[in-house]
């Protein structure tokens, strides 16, 4: 169907007249009547009736306005969808539970009229690929491989470290500490059946097991958290990992215990990716809000992987 019919159709209905319609539309009336006469013609019906008083809508008219103007909408809809002023900002991350989802709440707190859109892509070559096409504007990633080339135009910045805590039931060994070091888990099994093969996350895990002798299992299947939580309670050997500033909530019989780790303190590093090019005015924005509300990374006390100590590299023109 002719939007441009259409969106002339309700101008006449608004205006009560052709020659009015014309005037707000910048066309001549003319124009007007050929635009309807090609929409009555398309429809099959009459729309307006007109006389000396005006153009009158015919009981078909009436039947057709109300969806012509839920059409309209939908068309703005569709171009605010695209265009960068308007459209909602695409950000993704790894999960709505994890504690970027939570970066992205504050941010919207402090901006309550930006409008976010958020997804979550599987792993980061899929999000860094997602950014350089434009389908979405920015993403959070741990960004793994030393010096990586990241596709042109495309920059990455850390911007939140993210501290490790071990997470048991009630009988672990470790349930009572108050706090661990990476050297006393070394040789214990540590239950992680999410870390999927060629992941950014696997790849950290992987790293941090090597450095501290820790068993990383990542036998599933993976059924999410709820039964991830359940065998844990229940187990008095396995615990998981989780960061210090993921929601969780759980059974009052569970009696799950959250320990921190120090000397040092694992920290995950999240960078944010976005496209240089990229005009959307809300990108800026997130990315100021990020500075100003993220701690950089303390000088001592801490583990890293390897690669989260070499500037990610743009690809070279």
């Amino acid at each position: 169907m002719d939007v441009t019919a259409v969106r002339t159709f309700v101008a006449v209905v608004d205006a009560g007249q052709f020659q009015e319609a014309a005037t707000d539309l910048s066309v001549t009336p003319q124009a007007v009547s050929k635009r309807i006469a090609a929409l009555e013609k398309e429809l099959s019906v009459q729309l307006f009736i007109r006389d000396a008083r005006g153009a009158r809508l015919t009981i078909d008219g009436q039947a057709f306005l109300p969806h012509a103007r839920m059409l309209l909408q939908a068309v703005e809809r569709a171009v605010d969808s695209v265009r960068a002023g308007h459209r909602a900002l695409r950000v993704d991350v790894i999960g709505r539970q994890l504690s970027l989802a939570g970066l992205l709440r504050g941010f919207h707190r402090a901006h309550p009229g930006t409008e976010l859109e958020v997804v979550t892509l599987f792993d980061s070559d899929t999000a860094i690929a997602a950014v350089r096409d434009g389908t979405i504007d920015a993403t959070f990633r741990a960004v793994t491989m030393p010096g990586r080339q990241l596709p042109r135009g495309v920059e990455a910045t850390s911007v939140f470290d993210e501290p490790l805590h071990l997470f048991t039931g009630p009988g672990h060994e470790f349930a009572h500490a108050a706090a661990i070091t990476p050297a006393q888990l070394a040789g214990h099994r540590i239950w992680m059946p999410g870390n999927m093969p060629r992941t950014e996350w696997a790849a950290y895990y992987d790293e941090l097991a090597a450095a501290f002798g820790i068993i990383i299992d990542s036998v599933g299947p993976d059924f999410g958290i709820e039964p991830l939580l359940d065998t844990i309670a229940d187990s008095t050997t396995l615990g998981t990992f989780v960061s210090e500033q993921t929601p969780l909530v759980w059974p009052a019989g569970h009696d799950l215990r959250r320990i921190p780790i120090n000397d040092p303190t694992p920290l995950y590093p999240h960078s944010l990716v976005w496209r240089t090019d990229n005009p959307h005015p809300s990108l800026a924005a997130l990315r100021r809000h990020l500075t100003s509300a993220c701690p950089g990374r303390p000088d001592s006390g801490i583990w890293t992987p390897g690669w989260s100590h070499h500037p990610v590299q743009p690809a070279r023109v």
